[in-house]
């Protein structure tokens, strides 16, 4: 078994190609699978700003095959052809795949470094993939590992700890220009997750005065539960932000839900100015409202201008990850490779057993059971340690070593 991770990140590709290579992404994951004989399990992680497979194959020789598959379906979805998609997409095995991943989820590789958001989206990965079927058991303890290790890389670094993220940051870029945030009057588009983290840190400024519209219904409902007021889901977008003074974006809806034209006309007659935070990778507004009068927009292209990183927390960070992964991978190892081992063990000890049935003499049965497994110690420990280190010589002459020794018989309790 061997985990690879295929991802493309803000750091190399603009936010517009990642978003059309996430396109569908879950029937991606579910295609491989189901259709790839040599991939047996696949989690999507997909965000504002990546887009990355991680998948369970059942060997390296089938890493190649794999990204070719990978690079086709994702083609298939997303109108690159597919060797622009295999350029896209960086390949990590083994203890890169996993060191990736924990530091993906410690938001070492965001935007905004040491933001809080991810570590949710890669739990509900997770729990994505559980849902369609498509994680396996290697898949599952890689996941799961890489939550511990974001949880332990804020409680001993403290990066995170201040709740930054990329909501923060944006609407810490956003309030130069508005009033008091005790008199903000603000329009909350969407209702997912990314909207729950803006309503919190909206509250947390001070801000009361806001309304949430969803195109989906859920609005209502989303509101009620956090005591602000929704908007109808028919009501004009566009006039019911003529005279407010922020707009927060993020419901990730198929095309924008807000354009040019529409807030040009509302906002015809406006004095006062409006800040446009748009946090969706699909533009829930339409980019070119930044061209309108009295008109602000703070985009995700605008948070990776400002945001900052906290280099002696983020280089303490790093260590931890590090070493998470390399104690992964070594883990991973030995259970892996620890099967062999145990069968020679069982050959050994429960050959050993039937030979004592016909042993009346308990000194003599505990003595070569000691005998016994004092000889199994030394090339089991040597087995197992030549396993945590990568070791495969090491390994395979301890293996060499067990499987030479013979099972005892009646001679041996003499």
């Amino acid at each position: 078994m061997v985990l690879l991770s295929l991802a493309a990140s803000h750091h190399d590709l603009d936010l517009d190609v990642l978003e059309r290579l996430s396109s569908d992404v879950h029937a991606v994951a579910s295609e491989l699978v189901h259709s790839a004989a040599s991939v047996t399990g696949a989690v999507v992680l997909a965000t504002c700003n990546r887009f990355e497979l991680y998948l369970e194959v059942d060997d390296a020789a089938d890493a190649p095959r794999a990204r070719e598959l990978v690079a086709r379906t994702v083609s298939e979805r997303s109108g690159y052809g597919t060797d622009q998609v295999s350029a896209h997409l960086r390949v990590r095995a083994g203890t890169d795949a996993a060191a990736h991943l924990f530091s993906v989820a410690s938001g070492l590789d965001s935007m905004v470094v040491g933001e809080r958001e991810i570590a949710g989206q890669v739990r509900r990965a997770l729990t994505t993939a559980r849902r369609d079927g498509t994680t396996t058991g290697g898949l599952e303890s890689l996941f799961q590992a890489a939550s511990r290790v974001s949880r332990d890389v804020e409680a001993r670094t403290g990066l995170g700890a201040t709740g930054r993220s990329v909501v923060g940051v944006a609407l810490d870029i956003a309030e130069s220009e508005l009033p008091d945030w005790s008199a903000v009057r603000c329009v909350l588009i969407g209702t997912g997750s990314y909207a729950g983290a803006s309503l919190a840190q909206l509250k947390a400024r001070g801000c009361t005065d806001v309304r949430v519209y969803s195109t989906t219904g859920r609005a209502r409902a989303f509101a009620a539960a956090r005591g602000v007021r929704s908007l109808p889901t028919g009501a004009d977008l566009a006039a019911e932000v003529s005279d407010v003074d922020l707009v927060v974006a993020c419901s990730g809806a198929a095309g924008a839900v807000l354009g040019v034209d529409a807030l040009a006309a509302a906002r015809a007659d406006a004095a006062h100015p409006l800040t446009v935070v748009d946090l969706a990778l699909r533009h829930d507004v339409d980019p070119g409202v930044r061209t309108l009068p009295g008109v602000r927009l703070v985009s995700l292209h605008t948070v990776s201008e400002y945001a900052p990183a906290e280099h002696a927390a983020v280089a303490a960070a790093h260590e931890v990850v590090t070493a998470a992964a390399e104690a992964y991978e070594a883990d991973r190892r030995v259970r892996d490779w620890n099967p062999a081992v145990v069968a020679e063990r069982t050959r050994v000890l429960g050959g050993l057993e039937s030979t004592i049935v016909d042993l009346s003499d308990e000194r003599a049965v505990r003595a070569l059971r000691r005998r016994t497994r004092a000889t199994l110690h030394g090339p089991t420990v040597r087995a197992r340690e030549a396993a945590r280190a990568g070791d495969a010589a090491t390994y395979a002459q301890a293996l060499a070593e067990l499987a030479s020794i013979p099972v005892p018989s009646l001679t041996d309790a003499g």
